[in-house]
């Protein structure tokens, strides 16, 4: 089977837990057999998710962004065009403002909802095209719902099956001005129907999903996020510095001041006066003004010296990171669709302690390896810290669980096996093809 999985790049400026979705995802697939190619959208791809060095981005963000707000922009020399695709300009784009940011680009984002009628509608013939030319696909699969203006015209030249991958688009929409979110969500759930088939990342997020998208049942299923455990190495926590460990972009919506504030509130303390609160994940320059508020808020609670910038988050910098902790927590303030962190950390031997909110109970319930806490407050989250971290018995135990829940639970060879036969029997079924292989 050919697999062409359509990704939108990060640009390495942040940790992507979406990107890394993909990335295990994919790799999952191709050693369970099957060919894959991983096509990059807007920025280049994190650096785990590098594919084929050939495969070009498409829909650079800079020329996407000029050609949607310069109307004469998209008549400029094909030079000038390739030189704004280039990795070091899309590159800095990832750093900059605005690239991960909803306000300003709803009128984009309606474009590219509307595919072929779109104002990109010569990228998407390119992408289309492209694919065409140098993939026998089988099956588009798109990484999320935000990308559903491109299912239409993928069906009709390409004769395949899509499937979209569903986590978190509530997060982009919603942020959007009123007006703004009412189009697209009436926009994603007209283009929802040329889908075949929908993979929610969790069951909290197929149920937030379904009535927003109108999507039937035989066409929605949940495909939990999955690694392979082997890929990280088990330290167990009577092993490292107990230290408390943050990994998610940093930002105010992931919770980092909740988790600061609730840091100060454990060094009160002196119990606790060589525990460290190590930060790593990234940011854009939209989260710089937030920064500065978090670290003047750090200088001024006294702690500057119990707290550590890790600031290689990609491969082996992430790897480092994980040596340094014995619980994590990324207290995201209205929950998330799943957070792939939770699996990271859990394979590597660390608890996680995670609000009540969203996917995280039910990814926590099924792996083992952390506790929940409710309210998500400050003083809430201080006390289960400080619970956790005064129970060396049951923090040791945690690690222990959740390393083996992972390695049960969340089985990346295992579910890649099953998403094969999965999308055999989309295809069967869109086709009526009972012998499709």
């Amino acid at each position: 089977m050919q697999i062409v999985h359509i990704v939108p790049g990060s640009g390495g400026s942040f940790y992507c837990g979406n990107c890394l979705r993909d990335s295990k995802y994919m790799a999952g697939l191709k050693q369970a057999g099957a060919g894959v190619v991983k096509v990059p959208m807007y920025l280049p791809l994190f650096a785990d998710e590098r594919d084929l060095d050939d495969v070009p981005v498409f829909y650079g963000a800079v020329n996407l962004y000029l050609g949607h707000n310069i109307p004469a922009f998209r008549k400029a020399p094909k030079w000038i065009k390739n030189m704004l695709d280039s990795g070091p300009v899309l590159k800095l784009a990832a750093d900059m403002a605005g690239s991960t940011n909803p306000k300003g680009l709803e009128d984009m984002t309606i474009s590219m909802l509307l595919g072929e009628s779109g104002e990109q509608k010569k990228e998407l013939d390119h992408l289309v095209e492209w694919i065409g030319n140098h993939c026998e696909a089988d099956v588009v699969h798109l990484s999320n719902a935000l990308l559903l203006g491109l299912a239409k015209r993928i069906k009709e030249k390409l004769d395949v099956i899509v499937v979209c991958t569903l986590q978190d688009e509530d997060v982009w929409v919603n942020a959007m001005d009123e007006e703004f979110k009412k189009r697209t969500w009436a926009l994603m759930k007209e283009r929802a129907m040329d889908v075949d088939a929908f993979f929610a990342v969790s069951d909290y997020y197929a149920g937030e999903m379904q009535p927003l998208l109108n999507i039937s049942d035989d066409k929605l299923f949940t495909r939990h996020i999955m690694i392979d455990a082997e890929d990280y190495q088990y330290i167990g926590t009577e092993e490292k510095p107990l230290n408390i460990g943050y990994i998610s972009r940093m930002n105010e919506c992931n919770g980092l001041e909740l988790l600061i504030d609730a840091f100060i509130l454990l060094k009160r303390s002196p119990r606790w006066k060589d525990v460290k609160l190590v930060l790593t994940g990234g940011s854009t320059g939209d989260d710089n003004k937030f920064l500065y508020s978090m670290k003047k808020k750090i200088r001024q609670a006294g702690i500057v010296e119990s707290i550590e910038f890790h600031k290689d988050f990609e491969g082996e910098g992430r790897d480092e990171f994980f040596r340094k902790v014995s619980a994590i927590s990324v207290p995201v303030l209205e929950g998330e669709a799943f957070g792939l962190y939770l699996l990271e950390s859990m394979a590597s031997g660390i608890p996680v302690v995670q609000p009540e909110v969203g996917a995280f109970p039910e990814i926590i319930s099924k792996a083992g390896g952390g506790i929940t806490y409710a309210p998500n407050r400050p003083d809430v989250l201080a006390k289960t810290l400080e619970s956790l971290l005064n129970d060396r018995e049951k923090l040791s135990a945690l690690s222990k669980t959740g390393r083996a829940g992972v390695e049960e639970h969340f089985n990346i060879h295992r579910q890649a096996q099953e998403t094969l036969a999965l999308y055999h029997k989309i295809i069967r079924k869109e086709t009526g093809d009972s012998d499709a292989a």
